[in-house]
């Protein structure tokens, strides 16, 4: 074994055993260099193991940092935090969504429903399911046409059926530079290369996707155009319209991931600018809830086939049963009545973040359940990720959302959806008064 291995299995086993601690900072690499009477190279060697070993993180300007927590094996903000406060997890649950879901649901433990929904089903679901779904995901003057949606069983396996279907192991498909953690993990099983693509206060650059196609051509774009996560933005019409422009120049595909795009109704799907360009995913995971999704693909016609394709061969495609929940949900108005609930939570919640860090750089979108926090100049992403969790309260650092090998940002995202509203008053407060002092303060050293 190479001797910067046993060097990071040393560091590991000091971050295993609490000796190192999250937020702790690693020393300059050259002090380390010199205290370990190893060579500069052989330095850079190790603390790049540590964070390929998923056990550190390199902040732009600050130098190396021991990471919030340990990576999980399954994709990151995937699972309940374990702090008692999670501004971590985003699935918001209202109160009163149980009992209008039990209503809406009675009728199916009867014996003719349960019956129907026993059956084996496809990709293509029902006629029922589909025209349901086609009047869930209209919004902004647009409605698709319910004969070309496809159903998986939730949005993350939408996301993997049309990332097999557009790209092969080592092809690459374009991402914002910070991303949704969950696509990080899934290009990874699949063996593609994402590709991340300059991010600016409307959205994706569409020079950018230029540029990075013509250095090395690109497979497809996965791009977030409502609410995007983790930074917020909803990009504006006219960059909607150059970013579609851009994709029908290239012939390039694209997935509009649309989960976050019923908080921000108001404008088209880049679908509707490039029909044939741009395949739409969306679930009912943040529509609902978790427990009751359901997901769905509106591909260009000529992906049609092979997406079907990808949804049978990954095992990805729904359940008839979850089908006939959606179905009742969407068409008695239920499903509408909760999202107009979940609108006016987000706006709400959005306002008492504004109230409560007034002071700091937060960019959001104000019917967001989330925010980006760059953090005052004094304090790296992960040191207060870790004086967070001290205190009991879990956020993500930059680096959860940073794609390729790039130092992350100084950054957390907030999701605001899980505490109650007096909760996440307290939660955001205790944050605000962290934010005003130092690691030092905090007892990180």
């Amino acid at each position: 074994m190479d001797d910067f291995r046993l060097i990071a299995d040393r560091l590991a086993a000091d971050i295993n055993e609490g000796r190192l601690r999250p937020g702790d900072r690693l020393p300059p690499q050259r002090r380390f260099a010199r205290e370990h009477r190893i060579a500069p190279s052989t330095a850079t060697r190790v603390y790049g193991e540590l964070v390929r070993r998923g056990l550190a993180v390199g902040e732009v300007g600050r130098g190396t940092f021991i990471r919030a927590a340990r990576p999980p094996a399954d994709p990151a903000l995937a699972e309940p935090a374990t702090a008692p406060i999670d501004l971590e997890l985003n699935f918001p649950l209202l109160p009163e969504q149980a009992d209008l879901l039990a209503k809406s649901l009675s009728g199916l433990v009867r014996v003719d429903a349960m019956g129907q929904s026993l059956r084996p089903t496809t990709p293509a679901g029902t006629p029922a399911v589909r025209e349901a779904a086609a009047a869930a995901l209209a919004r902004g003057g647009w409605t698709p046409e319910p004969e070309r949606i496809l159903l998986a069983g939730n949005g993350r396996q939408a996301i993997a059926a049309a990332f097999s279907a557009l790209a092969g192991i080592g092809e690459r498909i374009a991402v914002e530079a910070l991303t949704y953690p969950v696509v990080k993990a899934i290009a990874a099983r699949l063996g593609i290369t994402l590709v991340p693509i300059e991010v600016d206060a409307d959205g994706m650059v569409p020079e950018a996707v230029r540029a990075a196609h013509r250095t090395s051509p690109l497979r497809a774009v996965y791009v977030q155009p409502a609410v995007q996560n983790p930074l917020g933005i909803t990009m504006s019409a006219d960059r909607r319209r150059a970013l579609a422009e851009v994709l029908v120049e290239l012939d390039l595909p694209a997935i509009e991931d649309g989960v976050n795009g019923f908080l921000r109704d108001d404008l088209p799907p880049l679908l509707a600018l490039a029909p044939e360009q741009v395949m739409l995913v969306d679930s009912l995971s943040k529509r609902l809830a978790p427990g009751m999704s359901l997901g769905f693909l509106v591909p260009p016609t000529g992906f049609a086939d092979r997406v079907a394709a990808a949804l049978r061969s990954g095992g990805w495609t729904a359940l008839r049963f979850a089908m006939e929940v959606a179905t009742r949900c969407l068409a008695d108005g239920t499903l509408a009545e909760i999202e107009a609930a979940k609108r006016r939570d987000a706006r709400a919640r959005q306002e008492l973040r504004a109230e409560c860090l007034a002071e700091f750089t937060v960019r959001a979108d104000p019917g967001s359940y989330h925010c980006w926090w760059e953090l005052p100049e004094q304090w790296r992403a992960e040191t207060f990720v870790g004086a967070a969790a001290r205190r009991g309260i879990a956020v993500s650092p930059a680096a959860a959302f940073t794609v390729g090998a790039g130092h992350a940002p100084s950054a957390v995202r907030l999701a605001l959806s899980g505490p109650p509203p007096e909760q996440l008053r307290a939660a955001l407060g205790q944050l605000a008064g962290l934010a005003r002092g130092t690691a030092e303060d905090a007892g990180i050293e």
